[in-house]
């Protein structure tokens, strides 16, 4: 695949859709070519089945049956959206993706790791990201900017939005874990600052791991 696939974890609130819309202007200014998708949602499919779990339809069937809610969406966006971007050469900018499954469900809803890694593998069909952010900062910040977005917005907190202060932490702790996990896949950025030293600290690591993603569009980019 010539595209580079980057996504954005992290806690509700942690400035996400801001910093994938300010990497996608810099990339722009670059004349790479780059789309913007989302998790769940991102295909027409996906985004049907994001409207029923966030709504909190389907917290009554349990943490599992949400993680298979999630594999089903994510296969929909893997074949409309995603690959399809990646082979044409189009880096693909993706809010969340298959490390919310494993924190969400899998740390904090306590699905058994080996099964969530089975249904990984059946879903992504060795699809990974070349790299990920994990935007990190307290559960109480981050509860505290997604209940002023909502105000503004006029709307009501989501499925997951609405859980206590111990299923944050509890998902933090499980990001930070992930990216102990696997460091030469995942970069942790200290989202508990200015939104401009958030997108300086996220560039400069992107020039460390994919430094063509950084330059001018010349020829295709080589990526393994």
């Amino acid at each position: 695949m010539a595209g580079c696939f980057i996504t954005f974890e992290g806690g509700e609130g942690a400035g996400k859709s801001t910093q994938i819309a300010r990497l996608k202007n810099r990339l722009g200014q670059l004349a790479q070519p780059v789309i913007v998708t989302r998790e769940p949602g991102g295909s027409p499919h996906a985004e049907e089945i994001r409207a029923f779990i966030l709504g909190g339809h389907a917290k009554h069937l349990g943490p599992f049956a949400e993680a298979l809610l999630f594999a089903a969406a994510r296969i929909d966006h893997l074949d409309k959206t995603i690959t399809p971007a990646l082979r044409s050469g189009t880096h693909v900018l993706c809010d969340r993706f298959a490390d919310s499954t494993r924190a969400y469900q899998g740390s904090v809803g306590n699905i058994d790791k080996g099964l969530i890694d089975q249904l990984e593998t059946v879903t992504l069909q060795g699809v990974k990201p070349h790299l990920t952010f994990i935007l990190d900062l307290p559960a109480e910040v981050g509860l505290a900017r997604a209940g002023a977005r909502q105000a503004g917005k006029g709307e009501g907190a989501d499925r997951f939005e609405e859980e206590d202060i111990s299923f944050h932490q509890s998902l933090r702790q499980a990001y930070l874990s992930i990216a102990q996990a696997e460091p030469k896949r995942c970069v942790v950025i200290n989202a508990d600052q200015d939104p401009d030293e958030v997108e300086t600290a996220i560039w400069t690591a992107l020039r460390e791991r994919l430094p063509p993603m950084t330059e001018p569009a010349t020829r295709p980019l080589d990526v393994a």
